[in-house]
């Protein structure tokens, strides 16, 4: 059962994907895709690009060096998705503070692209072949789960120092993307540092495909369920730092 190819392999590879389909789908039926309009693309074309991984893999026609060209397409393009969605996550959190939301959002969306973008010309202009195909699809992932798990955690670290509130779908996005960027490099640092069996390693596989698949069932939760209503009494959000901060950016903007 826990090996490449059996069918909870296939179920857990193409089911989460799938999944985001219908997610998409759902939020669009509902009116939500200008709620969520980086989310949603994120989930199209992330989905669309890991199914047709999976197509490559299996068709016996497909090469391997043409496997791995899909492959990097389809990281390019997620890699991307990724940063541009966690730039939209903190422009949101940070919405009290225009100035600072939206020099947040172009630094991490202009950072993020630019260290994807820089890790793929390194492995371009790596020596060719297909075994440099796979190390350099290798590094990109690593580089775009490193990338992503920190900006998270700065996003989540600086709006709890603030005391920002988070909108519910908004924090269940932000969830979903955290556990899986952190349980990849998990699993990252264990392949890198030990040495594993071909069995053991696709146990690893298994554990990555299955938190993702998780992690989709999350964003159903927490776009699709309805929050409980709370009644909150209106309080001003306090003098600190950050509303400092706030004020010099839009005071440098309008100079």
């Amino acid at each position: 059962m826990l090996q490449a190819h059996s069918p909870l392999w296939n179920y857990l590879w193409v089911a989460p994907n799938v999944l985001l389909l219908i997610l998409a789908a759902l939020i669009w039926g509902r009116g939500l895709r200008r709620l969520f309009p980086a989310f949603l693309a994120f989930a199209v074309l992330s989905a669309i690009g890991q199914l047709a991984v999976f197509v490559a893999d299996v068709a016996p026609s497909v090469s391997a060096e043409n496997f791995w060209v899909v492959d990097w397409v389809s990281l390019l393009t997620e890699g991307t998705l990724k940063f541009v969605l966690i730039a939209e996550i903190f422009a949101c959190v940070f919405d009290p503070y225009p100035s600072v939301a939206k020099l947040g959002k172009f630094l991490i969306r202009a950072v993020g692209v630019a260290l994807v973008l820089t890790s793929a010309v390194a492995a371009a202009y790596a020596p060719k072949g297909t075994y440099a195909l796979i190390s350099g699809a290798h590094l990109l992932e690593q580089t775009i789960y490193l990338i992503e798990c920190g900006l998270l955690i700065f996003v989540f670290l600086f709006s709890s120092y603030f005391r920002l509130s988070w909108d519910r779908p908004l924090f269940g996005i932000a969830l979903g993307l955290s556990v899986s960027a952190c349980v990849h490099l998990a699993t990252w640092a264990v392949l890198a540092n030990t040495n594993l069996s071909t069995a053991n390693r696709h146990y690893l596989d298994f554990l990555n495909m299955a938190t993702y698949h998780a992690c989709v069932l999350i964003w159903f939760y927490y776009l699709l369920v309805p929050q409980k209503a709370v009644i909150k009494s209106a309080v001003p959000l306090p003098e600190n730092n950050l509303a400092v901060w706030n004020r010099e950016l839009e005071r440098l903007l309008h100079q």
